[in-house]
């Protein structure tokens, strides 16, 4: 008897979990199906939130070159000139990394919203009675 309560009550905790399921992917449904270019438009959000956080990092590298010219300037000769070299130089191309991703978020972007003025110039679709 034990048993078969365990998998009633398995069952039941299956449904339960499959329709609240059911539930969420129906209302996200409803979201995207309100407004017809709400895709293109988040991943439009989701590039220009992606640019900002590329162009922080753009910004902290420059600082940190900038930096390291200034450690290069006031390091005396001999091992520890050489180490400030190497951190210049390590810093520098961190920063051309770091530029270059940038310039490819900056694509990405104006690609996105390219797709979303398409998106919303487009002209609606209308439906046109056949006949029977």
């Amino acid at each position: 008897m034990s048993v078969s309560i365990r998998f009633a009550g398995a069952a039941a905790a299956g449904v339960v979990a499959l329709g609240g399921g059911l539930s969420v992917s129906a209302a996200s449904a409803d979201d995207t199906s309100t407004t017809p270019c709400a895709q293109q438009q988040a991943k439009v959000e989701k590039a220009e939130a992606a640019l900002v956080r590329v162009t922080a990092v753009f910004e902290r590298q420059q600082a940190r070159v900038a930096k390291a010219k200034k450690v290069v300037a006031a390091a005396e000769a001999g091992r520890e000139k050489a180490e400030a070299r190497r951190l210049l130089a390590d810093a520098k191309q961190d920063r051309k990394e770091t530029k270059v991703t940038k310039r490819a978020q900056q694509q990405r972007l104006a690609k996105a919203q390219e797709r979303l003025t398409e998106c919303e110039t487009a002209p609606e679709p209308t439906e046109t009675a056949t006949p029977a």
